[in-house]
This record gives C-alpha cells, structure tokens and sequence, in this order.
C-alpha cells in the first residue's frame, strides 16, 4: 500500500515541484540504482565495500567514452557502462574476496585511491581534469518521430522507469534462492559453508552485481549532467552511498529507497542555505545514529503495521455495528 501511494506520488511529482526539486528527485533515483548494489553486498552479504563510487565513475566514463566516439545511443551506453563495470569488478575481486572483513575495505579504499589517479593522468582517454563534455543526450525514435530528452520532466520519467526496473529486480534477487544463500552467508559463513553453498563464489558474483548497479548509475548520471570528469571518483561519491544504505536500513528491501530520497535530497534542498547547509545535514546524520539506528525503514515497518491494525480495528467496528443494525428486525 505504501509502495503504491509513494510511486503515485512520484509519478505526479512533476506536476507540483518546480524543476530545482525535480532536479534533486532525479540525482535521488540516479544513486538509488549503486545504492541497491551496496545494499546487495553490505546487506545481504556482509561484506563493506567503498568502491561503488568507482564502479560509478567507471560506468559514467564508459557511457561518456562510447557516446562522444563511437556515437552510441543511450540505451547501448546504459548497457555497456553496467556490463563493463561488472566485468572490472572480477579480477578486483578475485584477490580481495579472498581477504576478509578490515583488509577487503582497506582494498576496496585502494580501488577509489588508484581510480582517481588513472582519471586524472590517463589524459589521452580521459582528458584528465578537463574531463570529458558535450556528453550525448538520450534519444529515443519511434517510427519517423525522435525524442530526445532535454528538459528535466522528460528526464525525471526517464530515470524514475529505469530506477522502477532496477528495483524490480533487485528485489526478484534477493527473494530467490540465491539471496536467502546470501543472507546465510551474512549471517554465518563457516555453517553456510558446511552445508554446501559455495561462498568464495557468490560473494564474486555478487561483487560484480553491486558493481553493474553502481555502472548503471553512473551511466545515467553522465547522460544526464552531460560532463564527466574525475570528481566522479571522489570520496564523497562512496560515502553518500554508504549514508543511504545505512541510513534507510541496512538489508531492507525499502532501505536504498528511503535513504536516497532522504539524504540525495535533503543535500540538495539544502543547497538553498549555503551557509548551514553541511551543519544541518551533518544534524540530520546525528539524530538519525541515536534515534535510528538501525535506519528510517524499521519505522516505516512499524508505521504501516500500526495502520493495518488500525483499518482492522475499524473493519472489525463496523461490521459488528452492522450485525447490530441488520440483527434487530429480527429480533423483534
């Protein structure tokens, strides 16, 4: 029910926002996508990983790159950018799993550290810190008609369907059988060994998942900011995914979603008070450590329970005055 209600709510957001706060609506979905990928390895495999922002840049990059020389169009670049991350995260990954809780987030710190040099110096693939402009809009064609997607309305539909499939299919992910093995890997790797499941092999395979979610995102951020450059692979980028998943709740199907809307847009409404602007968000983290510390979607839980009891109590009321009304007659 409250799913439902809150992607009515989007869909209709257009007509009510104006588009600085479509823009922030937008930049939320857009982290949603390497957010689901930090949930799926954090959250559900226990494993904490500080590289989904590099695994964001590189599919921003890819994206970039293909568009400006090969001329691709947006669907082929959203495609590759993932798939390509994905495939740069296995033979990351082989070396690092095999490492194990402090040493893996030391790695994966490694990987933001290496990134941002090869942004910065590979300059005649990346242009180093001119970065890469004039990145190619998306451009749909049906029939003999073109759409392209400039203005900020059309972009918000655009990344709000991309982000329905992305959470579509992360929840089909970890509903399956392969995701009840990652939570028993979470939960306790040796017993999950014992039984048979092959751990070293999905905590790879899972690896290269988040990393595809996180090339997803960044395929969208760089279609839609049309610039790229190595800020991309700034610290800020890892830990703002890291806030969200922490922040909605920790391997929760609606944690990545309430947290990027939360946090992603609460730090650009933000933008409005330059001065107190970081003292209230860093406010807003405090609280939710105390208050929430196991993140806002336990109180989502509770809230929903809380009216579904509350509409039984009021079905249950109503249909005992019912009885009493349509009971009288006949009792005459």
């Amino acid at each position: 029910g409250l799913s439902l209600l809150g992607l009515t709510a989007l869909v209709c957001a257009p007509l009510f926002f104006d588009n600085y706060y479509l823009h922030a609506l937008v930049l939320s979905m857009i982290f949603l996508l390497p957010a689901h990928g930090l949930n799926l390895i954090l959250g559900y495999t226990g494993m904490l990983s500080l590289a989904q922002g590099v695994f964001f840049g590189i599919g921003a990059y890819v994206s970039a790159l293909m568009g400006i020389h090969f001329g691709t169009g947006f669907i082929v670049n959203f495609l590759c950018a993932g798939v390509f991350a994905g495939l740069i995260a296995l033979p990351l990954g082989i070396p690092a799993l095999r490492l194990r809780a402090t040493s893996f987030v030391m790695c994966t710190l490694g990987l933001v550290v290496i990134a941002q040099a090869v942004a910065k110096n590979w300059t005649d693939l990346t242009r180093g810190d001119m970065g890469l402009s004039g990145v190619a809009r998306p451009k749909f064609t049906f029939g003999d008609s073109v759409l392209t997607v400039v203005q900020i309305p059309h972009y918000f539909y655009l990344i709000l369907a991309v982000a329905c499939l992305a959470t579509w299919a992360f929840i089909a992910l970890v509903r399956s059988p392969a995701g009840r093995c990652m939570v028993a890997i979470r939960d306790n790797e040796t017993l999950a060994e014992s039984l048979g499941i092959p751990t070293w092999t999905y905590k790879l395979i899972v690896f290269m998942l988040s990393a595809a979610f996180a090339g997803f995102g960044g395929s969208l951020y760089a279609h839609y900011e049309t610039v790229v450059s190595p800020l991309v692979f700034q610290m800020y980028y890892s830990n703002t995914i890291l806030i969200i998943v922490l922040g909605g709740g920790l391997g929760r199907i609606p944690g990545a979603i309430i947290g990027s809307f939360l946090f992603v847009a609460l730090t650009e409404a933000l933008r409005i008070t330059p001065e107190l602007r970081m003292i209230l968000y860093g406010a807003v983290l405090l609280v939710l450590v105390f208050v929430f510390p196991q993140g806002v979607a336990p109180l989502l839980d509770h809230v929903s329970h809380f009216l579904s009891r509350l509409g039984l109590k009021k079905s249950a009321a109503s249909e005992e005055v019912h009885a009493g009304t349509s009971g009288g007659p006949h009792g005459r």
